[in-house]
């Protein structure tokens, strides 16, 4: 059955691979990276015609949560929408028929949301997801090398403007270089890599170009694993004989978290370490394709668990520190050579966990052979019996913080606060107008977040880590996507322009696929139109993306549910403060009433039609008017006008 599964696997990635052999040589759209950011950004385009080229680096789809195996979303939002309730769907649906949850990670810590999926089960659902009539072309193991562009003089309202504009790049293919024209790139790799090709003014740590602080510090990166329980006994290809060198500095590090004896979770934060091994499982733990039986994260199954993920105690350099530092140096990013070495340390002391848990712990676990299966990069010196397990770990780091363009705006944590308390605790509205995406999440940076290393000119302290805290749901803006100084260029991923703060809490696997989602709709907007992206009116891009099943306002009705007819247009006039509903929510238990099919009468409409003509700078023309018109046809009459 795992050979079954892992011919399966092969065969579809050179099934993906072969798009590479009828490609085009320029594109609508081309997209630096295929992870959840970046197929969100190519399925989006293409579902709205455009032709558009992925270019991944690995030989998955899934970026974080896939090709670097963390595959436990951190999803702490109520509201799943667009594409990634679809990704969310058929996963569940994948799991359902085979009798298995995905409610297995995070302690059953009481978010009802809590999913896992097995990575290859990820990458599967997204190609599926980018397949059809429309589907983009994907090149794997391919990078963006060189980045095209010429300087045009362009003049419109905002005054005359002579920005770099992206036309072209080259492309390294294992078979060779390639030249492709483009209108739109879309940077949607895990390090912002293509911030420096383009000549986009960007943030790397607490720095700004061109001005980089090599030594100011980032976030840890982690090598994550996917093991599992070998009820049988350990394969002898998968049980190495010796350590690796440096294990010993290492052990000790592991005997914080996990211990024979150690405890269970306790339902409270921070963690009470070291914990036993079944507490360890259930944190990551990972719904099992291959074993009988169904467990989920309540305690009483824990030690059921066949299969976790290894993403706690692994951080790098983590508790080891950097030069008697925590984090990393911003350096990581734009030194090659350096993040080289970094990524095989981190590899290693995945590889020294393993061991820890054969050899400390006497577990009959191991790296899962139904997962990867393609030796890393940064694998390739390590002695044969460890290549055995090596192959069977993700093909990519997990990083947690990218280059950041300096965008047309930049999010801070304050204003992150502010959105995130609407509707709360007697807050009104104060949603963002030109919001793309909806997301939920605390504020979450590992290590490197003392005072030093924040964004002081940006208004940011160390301690909005904590009291800037979201108090729900918060959104995102389209112009933190656009960047200042270069057309023709989107960014989608963690690279957003934001603080060091704020990307705490935009840098994880759902929000990543919301923001890219809103990325390929902003770029397929934005060739249609013939206008660069930062011309882009905002609603235009709502439209599509609400009509996509995207959800952009935080504010719920009791009469206005999803799928209601006026849905789209409701949450428009959220978002734009157009109709006065008749009772706002009080709370996420407690949504509000908007009327939507009570009459309305002249001074009411009016009063809309005054609103919605100051926010599009312009005079609105209206049908003649309905004096028996509901206030869901009133609001729907005047967002159809803004449209136009």
């Amino acid at each position: 059955m795992r050979k079954i599964f892992a011919s399966l696997f092969i065969i579809l990635t050179l099934a993906l691979s072969s798009y590479a052999q009828n490609l085009r040589d320029n594109y609508d759209i081309v997209i630096a990276g295929g992870g959840m950011g970046g197929i969100a950004a190519a399925i989006q385009a293409s579902h709205m015609d455009m032709n558009v080229l992925v270019v991944e680096s690995t030989n998955m789809l899934g970026g974080q949560a896939v090709a670097s195996g963390v595959s436990t979303m951190d999803d702490l939002s109520r509201q799943r929408s667009g594409l990634y309730r679809e990704f969310m769907n058929r996963i569940e649906e994948y799991y359902s028929e085979r009798g298995k949850s995905i409610q297995t990670c995070y302690w059953n810590t009481g978010n009802s949301l809590e999913a896992a999926f097995e990575p290859f089960i990820g990458h599967k659902i997204l190609s599926d997801m980018a397949r059809g009539e429309d589907a983009p072309d994907i090149l794997y193991h391919s990078q963006i090398i060189h980045v095209g562009s010429e300087k045009v003089i362009a003049s419109d309202e905002n005054g005359v403007s002579d920005n770099l504009r992206i036309n072209s790049v080259i492309i390294q293919t294992p078979e060779g270089k390639l030249n492709i024209a483009c209108k739109i790139l879309i940077d949607a790799t895990e390090y912002g890599d293509i911030l420096p090709l383009a000549g986009v003014d960007y943030r790397a740590g607490n720095s700004i170009t061109p001005n980089i602080n090599k030594d100011t510090m980032i976030q840890d990166i982690t090598w994550t694993a996917i093991i599992r329980k070998y009820p049988e006994g350990i394969p002898e290809h998968l049980k190495p004989k010796m350590p690796l060198p440096g294990y010993d500095h290492t052990k000790w590090n592991y005997e914080r978290y996990v211990t024979k004896d150690g405890g269970n979770f306790e339902g409270t934060f921070p963690v009470k370490l070291p914990v036993n091994f079944a507490a360890h499982n259930a944190y990551r733990g990972l719904p099992d394709s291959f074993l009988p039986g169904n467990y989920d994260s309540d305690p009483q199954t824990w030690n059921r668990i066949t299969k976790t993920q290894v993403n706690w105690g692994n951080d790098y350099p983590g508790y080891n520190m950097w030069k008697n530092t925590y984090g990393l140096p911003a350096e990581y990013l734009e030194n090659k050579k350096l993040r080289k070495r970094i990524e095989r340390d981190a590899l290693i002391k995945t590889l020294h966990f393993i061991y820890y848990v054969q050899n400390e712990l006497n577990e009959s676990w191991s790296v899962d052979e139904n997962e990867y299966g393609e030796l890393p990069e940064a694998a390739r010196d390590l002695p044969d019996e460890w290549k055995n397990i090596a192959r069977h770990l993700p093909p990519a780091a997990y990083v947690r913080e990218s280059r950041r363009i300096i965008g047309e705006h930049t999010l801070t944590s304050k204003e992150l606060y502010e959105n995130s308390q609407s509707y709360h605790d007697g807050h009104a509205n104060n949603e963002i107008k030109n919001a793309i995406a909806v997301g939920r999440y605390v504020l979450d940076l590992h290590h490197s977040d003392t005072k030093e290393y924040i964004e002081s000119e940006l208004g940011e302290e160390a301690e909005y880590i904590k009291a800037h805290k979201p108090a729900g749901d918060f959104q995102v803006p389209m112009d933190i996507l656009i960047p200042r100084n270069v057309d023709g260029l989107i960014a989608a991923e963690k690279n957003l322009s934001m603080s060091r703060i704020a990307a705490g809490a935009l840098r994880l696997q759902p929000i990543c696929m919301m923001t890219g989602q809103a990325a390929g709709a902003l770029a397929a907007a934005a060739v249609r139109e013939n206008i660069q992206p930062r011309n882009v009116k905002a609603i235009r891009v709502q439209r599509e993306l609400l009509n996509a099943g995207v959800i952009l306002s935080l504010c719920d009705y009791a009469d206005v549910l999803e799928g209601h007819k006026f849905f789209a247009s409701v949450q428009l006039s959220n978002l734009y403060g157009i109709a006065d509903p008749v009772k706002l929510p009080v709370s996420d238990d407690e949504p509000g009433t908007f009327g939507v099919d009570e009459p309305v009468n002249d001074e009411e409409i009016a009063k809309m039609k005054e609103r919605a003509e100051k926010i599009v700078g312009h005079e609105l023309s209206l049908p003649a008017l309905n004096n028996g018109m509901t206030r869901g046809e009133a609001v729907d009459m005047i967002i159809q006008a803004m449209e136009l």
